[in-house]
């Protein structure tokens, strides 16, 4: 009796393609491209393709696209075993992907990826081909944001500041050669501006009335903004040094000509001051406002801002909840910031949680709430091939989530589940008064 020889896994294929989003303007058609060739060598070589998927993202970090994502996800779940795409590069960049890639091909789940002039199967020479492409996309993805980064450091040790140049200049392509020049339309103002302020003490209030007055605009015809004309006021590049990047602490010469001089602008500094402007009583908004009572005397919380002063930074914004001692005006409760409350918040809810878990009331909103950071966070850890049903999700997951990046009525939601009402003793969260 003749052996049988062994039929041949039927292959559902996936036409997968991708641009980076990275540069539209030039791959404004390669979708279309990519998809219009691919289908003509599917007709051509009778290849069964069962879904498309395509999407314009950069592969140039793992996890980070949603149409490649969902396509492991179906081979893992078996609607389809290969992949048509036009070429290596269009599934992976980084190492991450590729290897979701091969380890597929290993399970036995992925047999085939087919691209317009290679064919890689499970085997140990198709898929060492495959990884050193890939590896190859990665590497020319690589070296070219050294060089860009190299590009633009060597364009800065040249004095020319990358990106858009600031009200008074303009930026000037001439003869293929780039450089930036002063506005002969806006230059002699903001000169005027420096001085006003250095030499004629003038705040950046009335320079705002000033500039109002004699229907200054931006060269896209838009008044300057008062907080704009500060953000000018402190900006070095009128006097000929710049920053970049910003924050970084590393400072370049400018070779563009200065509107102002080092010495008119250190006076400029030393003359500005940058009003905070006082709202009405009642009138802001705070996260815990009336949620919060005083655990030695009873009365309720409330809450001002206020700004720290430093003498080598910007002040730095606060919000601090206190006792009105309406009840005893001697009441020694401390202050304590919105910041401490809120890990003592969830210090307190991780002890409610365990310890008293009937205390907590789950309001229609709470649930919702769950319910919507849940199928979030399920879709994160499947992004990332980890099992959501593994790790336990309660409400002290939500809490945290919700008192550290949530919306304020959100946050207010967290203390209606504790009653609608929290106690503060020592900058501490409790249950009941102290008295």
């Amino acid at each position: 009796m003749e052996p049988t020889i062994p039929l041949e896994q039927p292959i559902n294929y996936c036409l997968y393609a991708r641009k980076s989003s990275e540069s539209d303007e030039r791959q404004v058609m390669s979708i279309d491209s990519q998809l219009k060739e691919m289908q003509a060598l599917a007709i051509k070589e009778n290849l069964k393709v069962t879904e498309i998927l395509q999407e314009s993202h950069s592969a140039k970090d793992s996890g980070q696209r949603p149409m490649f994502m969902k396509l492991l996800s179906d081979i893992r779940e078996n609607k389809f075993n290969g992949i048509l795409t036009w070429a290596p590069d269009r599934l992976s960049r980084n190492a991450g992907d590729l290897g979701n890639l091969v380890d597929l091909m290993d399970q036995g789940r992925l047999a085939k990826i087919r691209t317009f002039s290679q064919t890689f199967s499970n085997n140990p020479n198709e898929k060492f081909l495959l990884m050193i492409l890939c590896s190859q996309a990665k590497l020319e993805n690589d070296q070219k944001g050294i060089n860009v980064k190299r590009g633009i450091r060597a364009k800065c040790e040249m004095g020319w500041r990358p990106g858009p140049s600031p009200i008074g200049y303009y930026n000037r392509s001439f003869a293929g050669t780039k450089d930036i020049v002063i506005d002969p339309d806006r230059g002699h103002t903001i000169t005027e501006m420096f001085e006003r302020v250095g030499l004629g003490g003038q705040s950046g209030r009335d320079i705002k009335i000033w500039l109002d007055k004699i229907k200054f605009t931006t060269r896209t015809k838009r008044k300057v903004t008062l907080s704009s004309v500060y953000l000018m006021l402190k900006n070095p590049f009128y006097y000929g040094q710049f920053e970049y990047p910003v924050k970084s602490g590393i400072w370049y010469k400018g070779s563009h000509p200065a509107l102002t001089s080092k010495e008119t602008f250190d006076k400029v500094q030393r003359n500005l001051v940058i009003p905070f402007q006082k709202a009405k009583w009642g009138s802001k908004t705070f996260t815990f406002k009336d949620l919060a009572v005083c655990g030695s005397c009873g009365a309720v919380f409330v809450a001002e801002d206020k700004y720290r002063k430093s003498k080598f930074r910007e002040p730095k914004y606060h919000v601090y909840y206190h006792c009105t001692r309406r009840r005893d005006p001697n009441c020694p409760e401390p202050y304590v910031t919105e910041e401490k409350l809120v890990k003592e918040l969830v210090r307190y809810i991780n002890f409610t949680t365990m310890a008293h878990p009937q205390m907590i009331h789950y309001t229609e909103k709470i649930k919702f709430g769950m319910e919507q950071y849940q199928k979030l966070r399920n879709e994160i850890f499947i992004q990332q091939n980890i099992n959501p049903d593994k790790i336990p999700f309660d409400f002290r997951e939500y809490a945290k989530y919700t008192l550290t990046c949530g919306t304020t009525p959100d946050k207010r939601e967290i203390i209606n589940a504790l009653g609608g009402i929290v106690y503060i003793h020592n900058q501490m969260v409790c249950s009941a008064p102290s008295k």
